[in-house]
């Protein structure tokens, strides 16, 4: 091997070595960060705000809840036919906590994703202008529900797929984050996917443990991540699936008894970094 070959060889080898010691000090970070943990009926809420830039690189403020799989409660989902505040999606429907859910017409206040709740179709994946057969790249996700409990399933590209499937509760997403146990990946030339946005996602640990995280964004105070950074944020959280939700100005998260009416993270719609910034949301994901 010649000598400048051999040079760019170990170049590499060496960014390499880097890079992977680099995600393994961010991963140990954030586990072993001093996360603010209450202990709820039936679920655990953390809570922490990285404020030195030291999360990926930016300012963040995440919040988790974790349900056991020995948890009595379970997951659900709720839909409205107008916008509604995640916070009186979780009132109506009596849960516990709540996350916003799938994506939405903001003007229409329709599911622009397929939604099935106890059996009954409530949204479809809405087509491009020009092809009305194959689903978006928002779509290739679905959570699905058996006995209150999340499986995760990457559809194929027909647009209508969903409707084949005999389960009663069904709620598409995507793009799916992480998928049996590997980070998929992501396209590079959208902007939804490269720029740092708000985050809302729905994962599950090996041990069933399920996963509704938030990530705040669009402030100097919580700066948001790309996909590919909240990838890797929900696998160090010990996400074995990963499905991504909604975000942006709809990403909010609830909890009964808390302050502030139960809103724990930073929604963004009023423009401010505090908990009056709730959106008005087409469905959510629940725990009751």
């Amino acid at each position: 091997m010649k000598r400048p070959i051999l040079f760019l060889f170990l170049v590499a080898l060496c960014l390499l070595s880097n890079a992977q010691s680099f995600s393994r000090a961010d991963s140990l970070f954030i586990s072993n960060a001093q996360w603010h943990v209450d202990s709820m009926d039936g679920f655990v809420l953390k809570q922490i705000h990285f404020n030195k830039k030291n999360c990926l690189g930016a300012n963040q403020n995440i919040c988790v809840i974790e349900l056991p799989a020995t948890s009595p409660r379970r997951v659900a989902f709720t839909f409205e036919e107008r916008r509604t505040p995640t916070t009186v999606h979780a009132s109506r429907n009596g849960a516990y906590a709540a996350v916003n859910g799938s994506f939405f017409d903001m003007s229409r206040h329709n599911p622009i994703c397929y939604l099935r709740i106890d059996g009954k179709e409530l949204g479809i994946n809405t087509p491009q202008p020009s092809d009305s057969v194959h689903r978006k790249y928002y779509q290739y996700g679905s959570l699905v529900l058996r006995d209150g409990r999340p499986a995760y399933v990457v559809p194929d590209s027909t647009r209508m797929a969903e409707r084949e499937w005999g389960d009663s509760n069904i709620m598409t997403a995507g793009p799916m984050l992480i998928h049996d146990g590997r980070l998929v990946s992501m396209r590079d030339d959208k902007t939804f996917v490269t720029q740092r946005h708000n985050r809302t996602a729905i994962g599950t640990r090996a041990d069933g443990t399920v996963l509704l995280v938030t990530l705040d964004g669009r402030s100097k105070q919580s700066e948001g991540m790309s996909l590919q950074d909240f990838q890797k944020l929900l696998l160090y959280l010990g996400c074995r699936d990963a499905l991504n939700l909604d975000g942006g100005g709809s990403t909010t998260m609830y909890v009964k008894g808390m302050p502030h009416g139960g809103i724990v993270n930073r929604p963004s719609d009023n423009g401010r970094y505090d908990y009056g910034g709730e959106r008005g949301v087409s469905n959510c994901v629940i725990i009751r």
